[in-house]
């Protein structure tokens, strides 16, 4: 269930988007992946979803090569983009209804009922998805993005949006996802850091300037803040 990226680099043109990053993703653990805008984050997370190609280098997810297996591996993937594509038109139920249809799930009607719970869409459902705030909105594509019980989760910044009540709830989720799940979630906000990760990745340019645990990350720079921490690696 793990995540093994190796040398991985993406060029548009001569501009090195990301420069050979080497990293692993392990089950159980929260993986934050923390850059300032343009440093190559979402780039790396569409590189890890399968849906724009690296230049070099490899990405292995559940022992699977995501060259070779590529749509074995999106079956155990579920992904947040950082813009979730919605189809606005669809009620919430018949959105959830269609994207377990593609994954052929048995059990959908039982399995749309938890997913609705799981997120917090209950007082909700019955409603157009156009018609939902954008927090809600936030959590209908979370909703799809577990719907299928993935192993692997990719969020791109996936409290954006929320009030600081749903905050706290999706959060608490996210931790509860993360006990049994490989979860790698992008993000420029620090107290999101704190409050869910257990590992974390910093980018600056392409390139990977700090990989460790939250405490190890502070014991080495000798802070504990981590906004102190990433002004100093990413200046």
């Amino acid at each position: 269930m793990s995540i093994k990226v190796k040398g991985l680099s993406k060029h548009f043109g001569f501009q090195k988007a990301v420069d050979d990053i080497s990293f692993e993703a392990k089950p159980g653990k929260i993986l934050g992946f923390l850059g300032p805008n343009g440093a190559g984050k979402s780039t790396t997370m569409k590189m890890l979803t399968g849906y724009l190609a690296a230049t070099s280098g490899s990405i292995e997810i559940c022992n699977m090569d995501i060259l070779t297996d590529g749509l074995a591996i999106k079956k155990q993937m579920g992904y947040l983009p950082e813009n979730t594509p919605l189809y606005n038109d669809m009620y919430i139920r018949e959105f959830l209804s269609f994207v377990g249809q593609t994954y052929q799930l048995e059990n959908l009607e039982h399995k749309v009922e938890d997913v609705i719970k799981q997120v917090g869409l209950g007082p909700e459902q019955h409603k157009k998805i156009n018609m939902l705030s954008k927090g809600y909105k936030q959590r209908v594509g979370l909703a799809q993005a577990i719907i299928h019980n993935p192993q692997v989760l990719i969020l791109d910044e996936p409290t954006s949006g929320l009030d600081p009540n749903q905050l706290a709830d999706i959060r608490t989720l996210i931790k509860n996802l993360g006990k049994d799940k490989t979860v790698i979630l992008s993000t420029h906000i620090m107290q999101e850091v704190e409050a869910i990760c257990d590992e974390v990745i910093i980018i600056n340019k392409g390139k990977i300037v700090a990989n460790a645990t939250i405490e190890d990350l502070k014991a080495q720079n000798r802070t504990d803040s981590l906004e102190d921490i990433f002004r100093k690696l990413t200046n």
